[in-house]
């Protein structure tokens, strides 16, 4: 969900013995929430992070709970960019993940990890993510990938799609393009390198994927960079 898709809506329902009046109106919030960034979040989450389920049941679709304090604030401080719109396009995405993490630890985050655990899926995927993440810069085949995580190429690819919203291929095209803009902030005068570096052999197409993904040959945002940030002598290598 975008931020501008957020509204404080009049609530449908209110807390016992609470009143509403034009002067003070009863305002809910919802945040859609969507499986592939709940899966991200737990991929990324170190062991014991995010706590197990107590029992084994199954938890019901609609859960019904008081809002800690920390939730509210991150409720809040998201809201209160709605009102600053040449700021928040870098807080506003980190203030909904914070959000989304406190769900998925808090009382009900057994049915908001469910979202992202679809049927032991993720525990497969996340092998093939770490594994991706670790040798980005590699060619590989989905079929040995696949072998990697523990299942069928088909099942595999269908899994990877459901839980990171991307194929393996274009998922390590991103990390590549992700982890090339970082490069260029201290190598921005070896576009060429940096391209290498990432796993492109061919500056041309590491060029047009670039440019693609942010809007700006990599080219350009070296040259972007040397002009705004005076880097001291040597310290590009």
């Amino acid at each position: 969900m975008h931020l501008e898709e957020l509204r404080a809506l009049p609530a449908r329902h209110a807390r016992p013995g609470s009143r509403a009046d034009p002067g003070r109106p009863a305002l809910g919030f919802g945040l859609t929430l969507e499986p592939s960034a709940v899966a991200e979040l737990l991929l990324q989450a170190g062991p014991g992070d995010a706590p197990r389920a107590a029992g084994g049941g199954v938890p019901s679709g609609i859960a019904v709970s008081d809002a800690p304090a920390a939730l509210l604030d991150a409720v809040v401080r998201l809201l209160r960019l709605l009102a600053e719109p040449h700021v928040r396009a870098v807080p506003a995405p980190l203030v909904k993940r914070e959000i989304l993490w406190r769900l998925i630890t808090g009382e009900q985050g057994t049915a908001v990890r469910r979202l992202g655990l679809a049927d032991g899926v993720l525990s497969h995927v996340s092998r093939a993510v770490r594994w991706i993440r670790e040798h980005y810069a590699e060619p590989f085949r989905v079929e040995d990938v696949a072998r990697l995580a523990g299942t069928s190429v088909s099942a595999f690819y269908r899994n990877f799609q459901a839980v990171t919203a991307m194929s393996p291929i274009q998922f390590q095209k991103r990390i590549r393009l992700q982890e090339a803009r970082l490069l260029l902030a201290t190598h921005s005068g070896d576009v060429t390198g940096v391209g290498r570096r990432v796993g492109y052999d061919n500056p041309s197409q590491f060029s047009r994927e670039y440019r693609r993904q942010f809007g700006a040959p990599p080219s350009r945002a070296a040259a972007h960079l040397r002009s705004t940030v005076r880097t001291p002598a040597g310290v590009l290598t």
